[in-house]
């Protein structure tokens, strides 16, 4: 189980990547593009925000299995083996009902933005996939955060990629 869901974050991490380098790359010539020849590249802000959102989301998957986000220390040194379980489990179910619901609302967003033929404003391009590929992003994120605490709730140590005691 392990070795699958590392795979899967794998995969995770590398649409993460990609969509971020084409983001950078899509507001780069949008940016030269506009300043040094005088011409926009069309629906460059539409895509790039939504391709921003992607981003966002794929990193969130990534975030959910690897527990690196961020970490406050005050409440959580001073507590025992037991009590650092307690409040691990309960950050992680937070996470959970949080991404669960960011995907839940996402989902109707696209299937609004898919009734509606919602477009972009030049090139009159449908953004259901965009918003699609942010969803998919959220239901990852669901996924990876939904299956940390089983893997670890028998294990002693702690998870060695988050920041504890950074």
């Amino acid at each position: 189980m392990n070795r699958y869901l590392e795979r899967f974050s794998e995969a995770v991490d590398m649409i993460a990547g990609l969509l971020l380098g084409l983001c950078t790359i899509l507001i780069v010539a949008s940016t030269v593009g506009r300043y040094v020849f005088s011409w926009a590249i069309p629906d460059s802000f539409d895509l790039s925000r939504y391709l921003i959102g992607a981003c966002m989301m794929w990193g969130f998957a990534s975030l959910g299995y690897r527990g690196g986000h961020i970490a406050v220390d005050l409440l959580y040194e001073p507590l025992g083996p037991r009590g650092r379980r307690v409040l691990d489990f309960i950050a992680w179910a937070s996470l959970l009902a949080f991404t669960a619901m960011l995907a839940y609302m996402m989902f109707f967003r696209l299937t609004s933005a898919y009734r509606s033929n919602e477009a972009t404003f030049d090139l009159r391009i449908p953004v259901w996939p965009l918003i699609g590929l942010i969803w998919l992003g959220c239901a990852s994120a669901v996924i990876t955060t939904a299956v940390v605490p089983f893997l670890r709730r028998k294990s002693e140590e702690p998870n060695p990629l988050e920041g504890h005691g950074v």
